[in-house]
């Protein structure tokens, strides 16, 4: 992963914009940061997660995510090592960090169209496993 691919998958959330802030771009959605690109350097992100949210990326890719020092890491925020980062997870992770701070009614939206669009599964429905 890449610090340009990630703008473009941050930029990638619906309403998302960019803007500087504190010597490093951030990104946003409805005014609230979800995620920043180059801190503490240009190989490194960082994504407002829930703590619940964080415990699970972290666990799941620990060469990946980690939490960030001090106070904002025990609040979610989780950094992301960009050149261990796959685009799949972090696509993942970065639509979690965007739900998170958007506002709840384009939120909802996003949520129903992505419901929507994605295909089932044949065989799959109404099935238990045994």
């Amino acid at each position: 992963m890449t610090a340009e691919k990630f703008r473009r998958l941050a930029l990638s959330m619906p309403e998302a914009s960019e803007v500087g802030h504190m010597g490093h771009p951030d990104f946003r959605v409805g005014g609230k940061i979800f995620a920043t690109l180059g801190y503490p350097d240009e190989k490194w992100g960082m994504l407002k997660l829930t703590l619940e949210q964080q415990e699970a990326v972290i666990a799941s890719e620990p060469r990946v995510f980690l939490a960030v020092k001090g106070g904002w890491g025990r609040r979610g925020a989780t950094a992301v090592c960009l050149p261990e980062a796959k685009t799949r997870s972090l696509r993942v992770v970065l639509a979690a960090a965007w739900r998170n701070v958007a506002p709840a009614k384009l939120a909802a939206r996003h949520f129903e169209q992505e419901t929507a669009r994605r295909p089932r599964r044949a065989g799959r429905v109404g099935r238990r496993r045994t």
